[in-house]
C-alpha cells in the first residue's frame, strides 16, 4: 500500500465540498500544484476563481507523491532539446523554470523549502558520455552547471554536473500555502467534487453529474487531461511510473542527486518534524503494464541498506508521469480553436517546477499577455516527425493492451474512460489501465484519471 514521506502528519485544509451550481471567470480543474498555483496567480489579478478537486484535499495525489526536488536541471535534458529545439528556445525552458521557481520562493518560508545544490551523476561509461554531451549544451547554452566529481555519496561517480544554489520542498505543504494564498486572494476552492463532464460549446462542466459550474474560461490541471481528445493528446503522452522509498538516517545531504544511468535512481534528504530521512528512487515501467510491483520497492529498500548503510525504508509510494515527445510539458489553450480551453500535462517526472511554469503561462494567457515561454510550451507547437511516430506507437500500444485485456484479463474490471481492462498493482494495491494510466484504489474508487468514474468491481 502507498505510503508517501509526504502525507505523513501533514494538517489538511477544511475545505467544502461544492453545493451549488455557480458561474466564474476561471474555472480549475485538478487541486494539484499546478490548479492552486494558477488558481492563485489568477485570483491575485482579482478573477472570480472556482478551483474543483475530487479528492478528499488539495496538494494530496500527483504533488503529494513527488520527490519534492524543485530545480532547473530536468536530467540530461538540455542535449536533447538543442537537437530539437533552437540553442535560444532550449535557453527559453531553462530560463523559465528558474524564474518561476524564484517567484514561487519568494512566499515561502524556510520551513517548507532549502536550498541544496542539484546533481546529474554517472557511474557507468554509458552515462558518461551521456553526461558528456549535457556537459557541452551547459556550454553552448551558457548555463551555470560545472562538472565535477566530488559529491557526498558513498560510492564513486564517473563524472556529475553540479548545478549551485537550487531548492528542494515539502511538496504538500507548499501546495497547502499557495491554496490558503489562493483563498485570502478570493479563490474558491472545493474538495470531494469530481468533474464528471466538460462541455466545451456550453462552457460548462458538470460536478457529479448534478452540480453545474460554467465559465469563462477553464483550466485542465488533472495531470492526464479528462478532455484528451480536443488536442489528440490521447494519442500524445506516454506514461511511466516509477518507485520511491524514504527510511530514517541521522544528517541531511548538502545536495540532491539523480543518476542517468540505467536504471535511474533519485536521492535527497528531508527534514520532518526534526527527523531526517533519506528518499531513494528509481525505475520506471509503462503505467498499467506491471503487476508484481513490489519487486520494484524490494529492489530500492535492498539498495538502502547495502549500498548507504541505512535501516529499510519504512515509507514506499509511487509516482506517475506523463512525457510527450519532445520533453516539453503541453501548457496552454487546448486547441487553436479553444482558447479559453487551457491545459497542462506532459511534466516527464519534472511537475513541480513546470507546474509552477504552468501558471504562470496560463494566468498571462488568460489576461492576455505574453509569457516569454507560451510558444515552447504551446501543446499545438510543430513538431510533426516526432510527435506522429509518437503518436503511431502509442496508438499501437493501447490497441495491442486492449486486445490483450480481453484476452487475458477477462475478470479484470473494466477502466470507465475508456473500456480497457485494468490489471491489479500489488505493490499499490490499485487497479491501473494500461491504455492512458487512469488507476483506482481496490474499493475501485477514481485515484488518478482520465476516468472519473469508479470501477463496477461486482460485474
Amino acid at each position: 500500500m502507498q505510503n508517501s514521506l509526504w502525507l505523513a502528519g501533514v494538517e489538511k485544509l477544511s475545505l467544502n465540498k461544492l453545493s451549488t451550481s455557480l458561474n466564474c471567470d476561471v474555472c480549475v480543474v485538478g487541486g494539484g500544484l499546478t490548479g492552486i498555483y494558477t488558481a492563485y496567480l489568477l485570483a491575485k489579478k482579482g478573477l472570480n476563481v472556482v478551483l474543483l478537486e475530487g479528492n478528499s484535499s488539495v496538494g494530496i495525489a500527483t504533488t503529494g507523491h513527488s520527490t519534492g526536488k524543485l530545480t532547473p536541471q530536468h536530467d540530461a535534458i538540455f542535449a536533447k532539446l538543442i537537437k530539437t529545439f533552437s540553442e535560444e528556445e532550449a535557453r527559453t525552458y531553462y530560463d523559465a523554470n528558474v524564474n518561476a521557481i524564484n517567484n514561487a520562493l519568494q512566499n515561502i518560508s524556510i520551513d517548507v523549502s532549502q536550498k541544496v545544490d542539484s546533481y546529474l551523476y554517472a557511474t557507468t561509461e554509458q552515462g558518461k558520455k551521456q553526461l558528456d554531451e549535457e556537459i557541452e549544451a551547459y556550454k553552448r547554452l551558457k548555463l551555470p552547471g560545472n562538472e565535477t566529481t566530488e559529491t557526498e555519496l558513498p560510492f564513486d561517480v564517473l563524472s556529475s554536473i553540479k548545478l549551485s544554489n537550487t531548492s528542494q520542498i515539502h511538496p504538500t505543504n507548499f501546495a497547502l500555502h499557495y491554496a490558503k494564498l489562493a483563498i485570502k486572494e478570493g479563490a474558491n476552492i472545493y474538495v470531494n467534487s469530481r468533474v464528471t463532464k466538460v462541455v466545451i460549446d456550453e462552457k460548462t462542466v458538470y460536478v457529479d453529474d448534478e452540480l453545474e459550474v460554467s465559465y469563462n474560461n477553464l483550466v485542465l490541471a488533472t495531470h492526464y487531461p479528462i478532455e484528451a481528445v480536443k488536442g489528440l493528446q490521447i494519442a500524445k503522452l506516454s506514461i511511466e511510473r516509477s518507485y520511491l522509498t524514504a527510511t530514517r538516517t541521522t544528517e541531511l545531504l548538502k545536495g540532491q542527486y539523480l543518476s542517468v544511468d540505467t536504471p535511474s535512481r533519485t536521492i535527497r534528504t528531508a527534514l520532518i518534524n526534526n527527523q531526517p530521512y533519506f528518499i531513494y528512487g528509481g525505475s520506471s515501467h509503462k503505467a498499467g503494464t506491471i503487476e508484481e510491483t513490489h519487486s520494484y520497492y524490494e529492489t530500492l529498500q535492498n539498495e538502502v541498506v547495502s549500498k548507504f548503510d541505512l535501516p529499510e525504508p519504512e515509507f514506499l509510494w509511487s509516482a506517475q508521469d506523463p512525457d510527450t515527445a519532445d520533453s516539453i510539458p503541453y501548457v496552454g489553450p487546448i486547441t487553436d480553436n479553444e482558447s479559453n480551453v487551457y491545459i497542462a500535462t506532459g511534466y516527464r517526472k519534472w511537475g513541480l517546477s513546470n507546474s509552477l511554469v504552468a501558471g504562470e503561462i496560463i494566468s498571462s494567457a488568460i489576461t492576455k499577455e505574453k509569457h516569454a515561454a507560451s510558444d515552447i510550451y504551446n501543446p499545438s507547437r510543430n513538431q510533426f516527425g516526432i510527435t506522429m511516430l509518437r503518436m503511431l506507437n502509442l496508438i499501437g500500444f493501447t490497441v495491442a493492451n486492449l486486445a490483450d485485456g480481453y484476452l487475458t484479463r477477462m475478470d479484470a474490471p473494466k477502466c470507465t474512460h475508456l473500456g480497457c481492462r485494468t490489471r491489479w498493482n500489488d505493490g499499490d494495491e490499485t487497479w491501473d489501465c494500461p491504455c492512458h494510466g487512469s488507476r483506482f484504489d481496490k474499493n475501485g474508487n477514481v485515484i488518478e484519471g482520465p476516468a472519473v468514474y469508479p470501477l463496477d468491481l461486482k460485474s
